[in-house]
Parts: C-alpha cells; structure tokens; sequence
C-alpha cells in the first residue's frame, strides 16, 4: 500500500520507517528540513533502540523517503497524522494546532476514498469535529482513529508486533483498509477492537490514566512505608501476586515523567472539565500531585545526606531521561531533581547515556559528564534517578574508592541493596526500610 505519515517526530519517524519494513510504500512529511534531511539518510534525530537499523534496511529498499513537501503524499491512498499535541501555554488542556494544521495541510491533495488516520493522542471529540471538517472539503475521503500504544525504548517491535489494534471508525470500509495496513499484525493474531470515534480516542488516554494511577498508588504507599518503617518493594511484591492487580508498574521511586503520561492525564482532566464532568477524574489531579511530590521528596532526602547543608558540595546526578534506553528528558523527575539541587547550591554534576545534548538545551546551568567516573570522582552524594543498566551495576566498592561520599540514595529502588550496605555505604531508598 502507499502511505504517508504526516510528522516525523517520535511517533511518526518510528510508524513511517516500521510500515516501510513490513513492505508499504511510504513517505515521511514534516516541515523541519534538518530532520528530514537526516531521517533521508538513514540517522534518526533521536534515541530509540533499532530504529538505525530500520530506517537503514528500509530505506535501502527504495520504499521509504522524508520529505518536507507535502504534495509527496498526493500518491498516497492512506496518510497518518503523527504530529505532536503539547499541553497548551496556558493550561493543561492538549494544544492542537499541529493536527489541525496537518489536516488542512492534506485537503488540497486527497482524492475520493482516501483514508486519513489519526495517531496522535487527542482529546475526546477532536475526531468528530475533524471527520465533518474532511466532509466538508468535499473531498470524498474519510477520517479513522488508531491510537498508538508504544513504549519508549520499544518502539519499532511496539508498532511491528503490537499488543493490540483500535481501530476508531465512522465507516466500515474503513476497517478493510486498515486491515490491508495491519496485514502482518493481524496474521500473527494480534487483537483487534473496531469501535467509534470516541472510544479510540479515549482508550489511549485511559490506559496512561491507568498507568499513572497505578504507579502514584504505590508511591503513596511508599509514603506510608516511610512515616512506619514498612519496605515498600516487599509490600508490592506481595499485593503485586495478586491476578487482580499484578506486580509490573508497581516499583515505587521518583515518578514518572515523558512526554506522554504527565500531559495526558492533564489534558485528559481538562477535557473533562470542558464536558462538565471534571469530577469523573478529579483523582488524576492528585495523580499528578503525588508523582511530583516524589521529586522532592528525593531532594529532601539529598539534603538530608548532606548535613542540611548542599551549597558547595558534588553531587553526583546518574541519569537525566526519564527512563532508560530513551533520550527524553521531557519532564523528566530526574531533570527536575537536579535542577532542584542546583538552585540550593550544590554542584551538580548529571551523567548518562543518551540524554544530555537535550538536558543540556533545556537546563545548561548544570554541569554535565557523559563519563560516568568523572560525575562520581570526589562526588559528596550519589543520587541514582534514571536506572539505566550501567548505574545498576556498578560496582559499590569501586564507587566507594573514588568518591567521598558515603551516601547513596537510590530514587528507583533499583540496586542491590545489600550489596551497597556491604561495601560501607548507608543507603537510602523510596519507602525502603
């Protein structure tokens, strides 16, 4: 099939690049050159594990091309909307001036039968009001919503080999091509759920509710745990046995962050708000309020190792994203922590892998390493916020020997706790006994 995938950002550069491998035809359009021009030649402009090679392998077979002119998709039959939906300035509420712009950016070039596709995250009711603007273009296409479920650090497999398949419909011919798009997915048995607009829009913003949900519950927990003496990984381990709730999302530490769950669930309660039943999802505002507690409650903690005293002494920042395996520093907890602990003084020396060319771009008052020795050489405290595999597994005993601290606070209750305690360090975890 031919494709086109309008915004070639996270979303689109990853869909663009998997339907090319899976054997469609497609074109990439985004209004940045610089992107286009480096996704053309194979080097994605962010992080994400075996994208390279995806856009090397497809790409090599003529299928796939970037483009900033959006006359390229006039071949297309399907094109997918990919663009970015921010929180708005001024609120919480979803900023859609990209979608928007997209579709009407499409209209000149869509033909009878043409099929757009919704990926972005929107709020509900946002496909309505867009399938009645197409209509009215007089154009004779059609509008879908299949919301995207991807993990960041998974992405490629996400989209090739995904969990299941939402198809938002208002005409059942759509579900045929979507299927043709799908083909590879649907034969391995992939499930899939054809629904209304307002469902597909609801399901993505509803599982990342769910998510954030989940991991603030624990954190509250954690808390709990802190004010008691509890150990609150042994509390998830037991209430994660039971079938109803289960153990993943269920490791308490700094919170989350990313582009996708903070500003959802935001936008979601403004969306909310905006239909009069704001008190359906009160709760997530509380979500919110219990992640970003987390952040300081590890910067207390930091404060605490040092005496009451940061001003003047190293810390040792290991990781910036917001998770492993991701270059994302989006409203990162462990940005924002050493942010925190730079305004009260301390030099803040932040390391990691993949993200500090963009930590860099939004906070270039901190000090940064991509040697990791170097962030722990003479550091007064160690602060662990982003669990990459190389911070948990280095050796205590070597980190002991090069830097001062005595100290290690552990904001993902990633490391082996046991093993640290027997190399001299006190260790400090979230709702660790």
């Amino acid at each position: 099939m031919k494709l086109s995938v309008i915004g070639c950002g996270y979303l689109g550069a990853v869909h663009a690049s998997a339907m090319a491998e899976l054997g469609h035809e497609v074109v990439g359009i985004d209004v940045d050159p610089s992107k286009v021009e480096a996704l053309q030649a194979g080097r994605p402009p962010f992080y994400e594990p075996g994208l390279p090679e995806v856009l090397t392998s497809a790409g090599a077979t003529g299928r796939l091309r970037f483009s900033t002119d959006i006359a390229e998709v006039a071949d297309a039959t399907v094109h997918f909307i990919a663009v970015g939906t921010p929180q708005s300035a001024d609120g919480y509420a979803a900023d859609l001036k990209y979608v928007d712009a997209a579709i009407e950016a499409l209209l000149p070039y869509l033909k009878e039968g043409d099929l757009i596709v919704g990926k972005s995250t929107v709020p509900v009711g946002t496909a309505r009001r867009l399938a009645d603007r197409i209509a009215e273009s007089g154009t004779g296409a059609r509008l879908a919503w299949n919301p995207e479920f991807l993990r960041e650090g998974y992405a490629v497999k996400d989209t090739i080999e995904p969990d299941r398949l939402v198809y938002g419909v208002g005409d059942e011919r759509d579900v045929e091509v979507l299927d043709g798009v799908y083909a590879t997915a649907i034969g391995a048995g992939t499930p899939r759920i054809v629904t209304d607009y307002a469902t597909a829009e609801l399901v993505k913003v509803a599982a990342n509710a769910f998510l954030a949900t989940k991991i603030s519950f624990i954190n509250a927990m954690a808390e709990i745990a802190e004010v008691t003496g509890a150990d609150i990984t042994s509390l998830a381990d037991a209430i994660g046995h039971d079938a109803r709730i289960g153990r993943r999302f269920l490791n308490a530490g700094v919170g989350f962050g990313g582009g996708c769950l903070p500003k959802d669930i935001r936008a979601f309660t403004a969306r909310a708000e905006e239909l009069g039943r704001g008190e359906s999802v009160a709760f997530l505002k509380e979500v919110d309020a219990i992640n970003l507690r987390r952040r300081v409650r590890v910067v207390d903690l930091a404060v605490d190792a040092l005496g009451g005293a940061p001003y003047g002494k190293k810390v040792a920042v290991l990781g910036v994203t917001f998770k492993p395996h991701s270059d994302d520093v989006r409203d990162s907890p462990a940005l924002d922590v050493a942010v925190q602990l730079k305004g009260l003084g301390a030099d803040v020396v932040v390391t990691d892998p993949e993200g500090i060319d963009n930590a860099r771009l939004r906070h270039p008052q901190l000090l940064y390493t991509s040697a990791t020795e170097e962030a722990l050489r003479h550091a007064d405290l160690v602060v662990l916020v982003t669990e990459w595999p190389e911070y948990v597994g280095l050796d205590p005993a070597h980190v002991k020997s090069i830097s001062r601290a005595s100290v290690i606070i552990d904001g993902r209750n990633a490391l082996d706790t046991e093993a640290w305690k027997a190399a001299g360090w006190s260790y400090v975890g979230m709702g660790r006994s």
